[in-house]
């Protein structure tokens, strides 16, 4: 069921809670915390093969609204930027090729998906159900004393550079160090 903030889909792939070597990682940057009110305005992604990255995917999306000045601030994104963009429906269909039946990664990848599963419905019709791993599920086992676990936290734990966080392709490479780093505990 819908509400304003949360998005339930029943039809998502399966949680992995394990590392695996073939992945897409994921982030997006959007105009707000509602999968249903809000829209997606960017999408970075990575896609991994034997844990090497492989290629990239990185594109802004056009929307029909005026980005808040919270969210210029937090990202960096503009409303002149998003002139450039692309319409939803062509990044969406770009994405969905890109990632094809891949497991997805992300940092709190739920909120990511959310929208993302939405949209998806919203524009094509489709179900983004790959199974997925999240990086900040897999750090509250591994890393059990940390402050929190936001990926800025992380970051620093792991002497990663945060240097332009909040843009998504920026944040998929820091999930992907982080994710690495993750893996070595268990190692």
């Amino acid at each position: 069921m819908y509400n304003k903030y949360n998005f339930t889909n029943n039809n998502k792939g399966k949680n992995l809670m394990k590392f695996v070597d073939d992945y897409v990682l994921v982030d997006i940057e959007t105009t707000g915390l509602s999968p249903i009110q809000d829209d997606i305005i960017e999408i970075g992604a990575i896609k991994v093969v034997n844990n090497k990255m492989i290629d990239t995917y990185n594109q802004l999306i056009k929307i029909d609204r005026q980005l808040s000045p919270f969210i210029t601030n937090l990202t960096g994104i503009t409303n002149e930027m998003l002139k450039f963009g692309k319409v939803p429906i062509d990044v969406l269909t770009e994405f969905v090729n890109f990632v094809g039946s891949n497991v997805i990664i992300g940092h709190n990848v739920n909120f990511d998906l959310g929208f993302l599963n939405n949209k998806c419905r919203k524009y094509l019709d489709y179900n983004l159900n790959n199974d997925y791993v999240d990086t900040m599920f897999l750090a509250r086992r591994l890393v059990p004393n940390s402050v929190n676990y936001k990926l800025g936290t992380l970051a620093k734990l792991f002497n990663i550079s945060y240097e332009g966080a909040h843009r998504g392709l920026k944040d998929v490479e820091i999930t992907y160090e982080v994710y690495n780093c993750l893996r070595k505990i268990v190692s």
